[in-house]
């Protein structure tokens, strides 16, 4: 799978030279081409050089979707540094934990996004911050972060404005641009280019570690999978900080010269408007979403001709019903860089594959694993599956490579499934990760937080089905004797410690040895999801 542009700064070359004036990036009134991009991605990687910034360095991106994602992101990655996409949803407790685990030394954050101010956040999260001046940061609860600079207002003595790590004047001469090609020709296809977190089957996160090439290899490859041409017109609506946002969504459409539309927060209405007016073509949305949208009392009044696929196309032009059972939808995880199997969805499976998730990407290669012992399972028998191959991470970071993978190098994802006619079958978490509108949540994390709270003797957490988002999060709680804490009230806490998308939609209280356990002492997944499902169907009721 060698390819001379699976680097980024070739790639960047690549794009402006075949793109150049044409819009790789849109975002309301901003209009960003392949070359603007190139241009302001060398200017922040020269100012970035200046700051101290270079191969392997841990460079910190916490912005919303947009063209300054893409700028910072590509800065970074052109000079040899690791980018560390930061979810804009973190609450105080999550970014310090990252900041920390990540061991970033820069970082890159715009001043407030949403309701999330991000630089009073900072503080909350690191309290010496305050003491801190910008001439350098020295904070044992963050032991590596060096220095942060600011997109937007910067009122702080710690912070520093964006200005001042944008090469300029005489900072411009000491970098020029045959500096800046030297620096670039020695960031090679094997260099770690990023580190994307995603919620853990335990409390931490899981820092997953791409390099240039598997993640430029893979991003091709799924753009090609997917028919994109340079003729389309891209609504990008999942989040550049997850691997599908960058590799199926940003770096696919570049690949191709395909433009990307952004409209940051998702509002129905808005989005509708946005659609018609930029003349979108195709989307990768959630049900959520959609279904959002379809409500909507413009739906029906807007021009979304242009789409020609996507959820969008089949929401706005019912074709005649298919059998979802027949439908091979592609298969994968942070992990593997996204899918690693994939299906044609324009056809039907034969009835012999019902179910299946497709076959495997070239050069991936799946093993059904006996969960207990690791041994190989023949064709048909279920198991974990596993995964290795060109498009695999280069392992989770601080952890050993024996403790990712096993000694045939494959990863062992938590997945059940088995292999029948060559095709990838799944049948479920081996664990009980939720998955909620596309995200990951971790339950013993959001269970830790409520065991914070005085009141509370036993938390719980679970993944209840529904139909729009997959699953919704719900917890079970109970109280200690004499205690009283109403839903509302801990709803309220836990918005000040996690991120809105692991916020229980449900919240039931149970009184002490009312809840399933086992023999063994230990909650009953499955009858607990049970239990919720039922209090859930009462509150609907």
């Amino acid at each position: 799978m060698s390819n001379p542009e699976a680097s980024i700064p070739r790639f960047l070359r690549s794009c402006t030279d075949r793109f150049g004036q044409k819009e790789a990036i849109v975002l309301g009134d901003r209009r960003e081409s392949f070359e603007s991009i190139e241009r302001a991605s060398a200017q922040l990687a020269r100012g970035l050089l200046l700051a101290g910034v270079g191969k392997g360095t841990r460079v910190g991106v916490l912005f919303p979707n947009g063209p300054d994602w893409a700028t910072a992101f590509f800065a970074a990655a052109r000079i040899g540094a690791i980018t560390v996409p930061l979810n804009t949803f973190y609450r105080p407790r999550e970014l310090a934990w990252t900041l920390r685990h990540a061991d970033v030394h820069t970082l890159l954050t715009v001043d407030r996004f949403l309701n999330n101010d991000y630089l009073a956040g900072l503080e909350h999260a690191f309290p010496k911050l305050k003491d801190s001046e910008n001439k350098g940061l020295y904070l044992a609860d963050a032991p590596y972060l060096r220095q942060v600079f600011v997109w937007g207002d910067c009122d702080r003595s710690w912070a520093r404005p964006a200005a001042g790590v944008e090469a300029k004047g005489e900072w411009s001469s000491i970098f020029d641009d045959d500096f800046l090609a030297s620096i670039e020709s020695a960031v090679t296809p094997s260099d770690s280019l990023v580190i994307v977190y995603t919620s853990g089957s335990t409390a931490d996160p899981k820092g997953v570690l791409h390099s240039h090439g598997t993640v430029l290899r893979h991003s091709l490859e799924l753009a090609t999978r997917r028919g994109l041409r340079e003729s389309d017109r891209v609504w990008l609506p999942m989040p550049l900080f997850w691997i599908g946002g960058v590799a199926f969504g940003l770096l696919g459409n570049m690949h191709v010269g395909a433009t990307t539309v952004f409209d940051a927060p998702f509002e129905a209405g808005r989005t509708l408007e946005v659609l018609e007016r930029e003349r979108v073509t195709i989307s990768t949305a959630w049900p959520h979403y959609i279904k959002a949208m379809q409500d909507h009392p413009d739906f029906k009044r807007r021009d979304l001709s242009a789409f020609r696929s996507g959820d969008t196309q089949d929401a706005l032009q019912p074709r005649p019903e298919r059998d979802p059972g027949l439908q091979a939808q592609p298969f994968g995880m942070t992990e593997t860089c996204g899918p690693h199997t994939f299906g044609d969805m324009t056809k039907d499976l034969p009835e012999k594959l019902r179910g299946s998730f497709g076959v495997p990407l070239d050069g991936v290669e799946h093993m059904i694993a006996n969960p207990e012992t690791g041994e190989s399972l023949p064709e048909g028998d279920q198991g974990e599956i596993c995964v290795r191959g060109w498009s695999l991470m280069q392992g989770l970071y601080k952890k050993e490579r024996e403790e990712t993978f096993d000694r045939d190098g494959y990863y062992h994802t938590g997945d059940g499934g088995y292999v029948k006619h060559g095709s990838l079958y799944f049948t479920g978490r081996l664990g009980d990760m939720i998955k909620t509108g596309g995200a990951n949540v971790a339950p013993r994390e959001i269970e830790e937080v409520i065991l914070k709270f005085p009141e509370v003797l036993e938390a719980y957490v679970a993944g209840i089905p529904d139909s729009a988002r997959g699953q919704i999060v719900a917890a079970a709680v109970v109280l200690k004797p004499g205690e009283k804490l109403e839903d509302e009230e801990l709803r309220g806490r836990l918005k000040s410690e996690l991120s809105a998308f692991k916020l229980p939609k449900l919240i039931s209280f149970f009184d002490e040895g009312v809840l399933p356990y086992r023999a063994n002492g230990k909650i009953d997944k499955p009858g607990l999801v049970t239990l919720l499902a039922d209090h859930l169907s009462g509150d609907n009721a």
